[in-house]
């Protein structure tokens, strides 16, 4: 019975904590979710990763139509470094390095908002068939758009509520 008071003392001591400073949740009553729900057209795609980041980020944030009031410009860079060498000299796993440079800007007056960058990595196994680590190589690079889409809407929507309404 001891060990339930102090489990039950401890969540309102840590609730207590998080009103004091000021905590709101993104998408409750006050929050910043709104403010980039369908507001966000991202800039045309020009590579498959472009692409599959873009589509992410209409995923979280939705589609924003031609008279959206905030664009987002962004700059993505992917590379691979051989990870794993065999002794025979054949490359066994890579690692596919990704980072987004981005741009929140006020569509009217082109004044940024808010930018930054987002980095993260993922890997692949090249022992396979050339077919397989081909397609391990797809879904890598896949993944790694994901990756750096979730990183760059929780940067957004954790500044959301900065931003001038």
């Amino acid at each position: 019975m001891w060990s339930s008071d102090r489990r039950r003392f401890l969540a309102l001591a840590g609730a207590a904590s998080l009103a004091a400073c000021g905590f709101t949740p993104v998408y409750g009553p006050g929050g910043g979710g709104a403010r980039l729900t369908g507001q966000v057209r991202p800039a045309a795609p020009d590579s498959p990763e472009d692409y599959l980041l873009v589509r992410e980020i209409e995923t979280r944030l939705g589609r924003a139509g031609e008279g959206a009031p905030l664009t987002l410009d962004y700059t993505t860079s992917v590379v691979e470094e051989r990870m794993a060498v065999a002794s025979s000299n054949v490359t066994t796993r890579y690692n596919v390095i990704g980072s987004v440079a981005y741009q929140l800007r006020d569509a009217r007056s082109g004044v940024t908002l808010h930018e930054g960058r987002v980095r993260n990595f993922t890997s692949y196994s090249a022992t396979g068939s050339t077919v397989a680590t081909q397609a391990a190589r797809r879904d890598a690079r896949e993944r790694l758009m994901v990756i750096l889409a979730d990183l760059l809407t929780t940067r957004l929507l954790a500044e959301a509520a900065d931003l001038p309404a």
